[in-house]
């Protein structure tokens, strides 16, 4: 698969089969994200991968949180976001829900939507990916490399992925049930596995602001 096409193809599943990916197709995937390149080569991610009952037992901790009403992050989440940003934002969400039948009004559908943020959409595998602690926003910046290149490698291999922040919102919980140490901090999450092609939230796709719009060129 050329470059330019998993770039062009790459997409975020939001409903997967319960098949796990064979362990031999992760190590591929993994070994590939693993040639980000990092400030300094300091490489300073670490991704945790649950499957089978690792992965339930977060799940359920996650669930029950949210519907607690608990929370917290070890990064800075966004304070807002305003104009174009917004927009944007909005346009996946409605993108989403409509992809769904999911009426703006429906409180409690999008609810229960939001909610299986936290059962990782049904993958059988979830990777928490942490930063040092003493690399700052830069460990983070670095770690997003990693993330993005861990996306395209799946999608190149078949396999569907959707990265989580909201699982990073739950920070506490992740914390815990991995008995991180306190210089690891939760970034993001990314669930694996393989999408149910035909169902309707794995239809719709997110747009891309132009080149005009993202790139300034100066002379």
């Amino acid at each position: 698969m050329e470059f330019n096409q998993i770039l062009a193809e790459r997409w975020s599943c939001r409903e997967f089969e319960d098949r796990e990916v064979p362990e031999a197709t992760l190590r591929e995937m993994f070994t590939l994200a693993q040639r980000t390149a990092s400030w300094c080569n300091t490489q300073p991610w670490t991704t945790y991968l649950l499957s089978g009952q690792a992965r339930e037992r977060l799940a359920k901790a996650l669930v029950e949180s949210v519907i607690a009403g608990g929370g917290g992050a070890d990064l800075p989440m966004p304070e807002k976001y305003v104009g174009v940003y917004q927009d944007r934002r909005r346009g996946a969400g409605y993108a989403l829900y409509e992809s769904l039948g999911i009426a703006r009004e429906d409180r409690e559908a999008r609810d229960a939507q939001m909610l299986k943020n936290f059962s990782f959409f049904g993958a059988p595998h979830v990777a928490i990916v942490v930063t040092d602690a003493n690399q700052g926003t830069y460990g983070a910046i670095d770690c997003g490399g990693y993330v993005a290149n861990l996306l395209n490698a799946a999608h190149s291999l078949g396999v569907a992925t959707i990265p989580q922040a909201a699982v990073a919102m739950q920070s506490p919980v992740v914390r815990e049930v991995l008995d991180l140490p306190a210089d690891q901090l939760v970034v993001c999450a990314v669930s694996i596995g393989y999408a149910v092609a035909d169902h309707p939230v794995n239809q719709f796709r997110t747009s891309r602001a132009s080149v005009d719009d993202a790139v300034v060129f100066v002379r």
